[in-house]
């Protein structure tokens, strides 16, 4: 799935200027995402296929039969964060995000769970707030 949703938005973001590095346009920032995620998604699924073949008779609890609650988990995430961006304005949104979709990914240990999350939300807030200077929502907290 994330192949296919790096795929279209690239093919998306061809519909938009993509002008340069030095004045991006409109579509640099979709082509690099989806470059990225089908990048990332290619070397999870290199990943799967080598541990696969190592081992021949894998379980079947193994990756390829993913439990049934990610997929609704990480959309209801998603859509939470989508409704909260305004309200909550983008740092807070970016954190509280992480934790849903790294819990939903049942990533042990809340200290690194919050610490990721918070790494992520003040190094996304750092680059497209202070460095690229686009107004993101600011929400109660004024960020």
């Amino acid at each position: 799935m994330l192949l296919l949703f790096g795929l279209l938005t690239v093919v998306l973001s061809f519909q938009m200027s993509i002008s340069t590095f030095r004045a991006p346009g409109s579509g640099l920032f979709p082509l690099g995402l989806g470059l990225l995620l089908m990048l990332l998604a290619g070397c999870y699924l290199g990943g799967l296929y080598a541990r696969r073949a190592a081992q021949p008779n894998p379980p079947a609890t193994e990756a390829w039969a993913p439990r049934g609650g990610r997929l609704p988990a990480f959309l209801a995430a998603m859509a939470a964060a989508t409704v909260l961006l305004a309200p909550l304005g983008f740092p807070l949104t970016a954190f509280l995000l992480m934790v849903a979709l790294l819990k939903t990914l049942d990533m042990k240990g809340w200290i690194a769970i919050l610490g990721l999350s918070l790494g992520t939300a003040l190094a996304s807030h750092l680059l497209f707030v202070q460095w690229l200077q686009i107004p993101l929502p600011k929400g109660w907290l004024g960020l």
